[in-house]
């Protein structure tokens, strides 16, 4: 299998100084940046917060990197340490360097990353894509991540038509002219294409050639191993999948596991109802919401 890398040398140098300055405009508090050597390549890591407590480890979805959770680094750090990943294979400041075949190597990726960072516990949280990862890592590696929040994640049913349908609307929407994206955005259903930052990020990144593994469906069995530290924030509207018959498919093979559904929310949930999901994260991690 190929690895995820940049088609050539100027894609790659516009996309690092298009990070560069978005990491700037979006994360200006104060934050160390390491670059931590695993079996799959250089991860890039973005800490805040407090020294001392235990981390909420923020993974991004599909396409993404550290920076879609900018609007969430204050509220979170204010009680934990936080530390936002650039996940390995994705555009940003990652180097991948052998292919991650399946989820089963994607939590392998994450088991070694939290090890070299000598994170014994943490608090996992994982968008969409990142929450794929994040459960395949509760499975095959129980124990360190003492909760779990999965804000719609991926693998929970076979993306169909629909979802692809509504990544090519919401592409298509975020190059029109800015005084149109808000009427846009309603139409397609992807507050995201907001983000003014992080699109121009996304159209530095179509030089990127990702290479990572499709979301399978999660098994029966594999969500039956999910307990009470596992906290599902699904879009009602989602169009990765029906949020109703997932959830009423977790309810029945994972019943301990806290699930709700996000009303007027689609897949685009960190930024259809911050809010919801900010509070998710807190209630979760801290036992209190904001």
């Amino acid at each position: 299998m190929r690895i995820s890398e940049f088609r050539n040398g100027k894609a790659e140098a516009r996309f690092r100084t298009a990070y560069e300055h978005a990491l700037t405009r979006l994360w200006p508090q104060p934050r160390t940046s390491l670059d931590v050597p695993t079996g799959y390549g250089t991860t890039r890591v973005h800490r805040t917060g407090p020294e001392a407590g235990q981390p909420i480890v923020l993974l991004p979805g599909s396409g993404g990197n550290a920076l879609m959770w900018h609007g969430y680094l204050d509220a979170l750090a204010r009680r934990h340490p936080v530390i936002a990943v650039d996940t390995v294979g994705e555009p940003g400041a990652s180097v991948q360097s052998a292919p991650v075949r399946d989820g089963r190597d994607a939590a392998a990726w994450l088991e070694e990353l939290l090890t070299a960072l000598d994170l014994p516990a943490v608090h996992l949280v994982g968008c969409s894509y990142g929450g794929w990862i994040a459960l395949h890592h509760r499975i095959h590696h129980p124990g360190r991540a003492t909760t779990l929040t999965l804000v719609d994640p991926a693998g929970l049913a076979d993306p169909g038509r629909r979802f692809y349908t509504w990544l090519i609307a919401g592409g298509l929407a975020a190059t029109a002219p800015r005084p149109l994206r808000p009427r846009l955005a309603r139409l397609v259903g992807n507050s995201a294409i907001l983000e003014t930052e992080l699109m121009a990020l996304v159209r530095a990144s179509m030089g990127f050639r990702r290479r990572l593994p499709p979301a399978t469906t999660l098994t029966d069995q594999e969500l039956g191993r999910l307990d009470a530290s596992v906290h599902f924030l699904l879009g009602e509207r989602s169009a990765l999948h029906d949020a109703r018959e997932a959830a009423a498919r977790l309810h029945r093979l994972a019943p301990a596991a806290r699930v709700e559904l996000v009303p007027r929310a689609g897949h685009a949930l960190p930024t259809d109802d911050p809010a919801a999901v900010l509070a998710g994260i807190l209630s979760t991690t801290t036992g209190q919401a904001s």
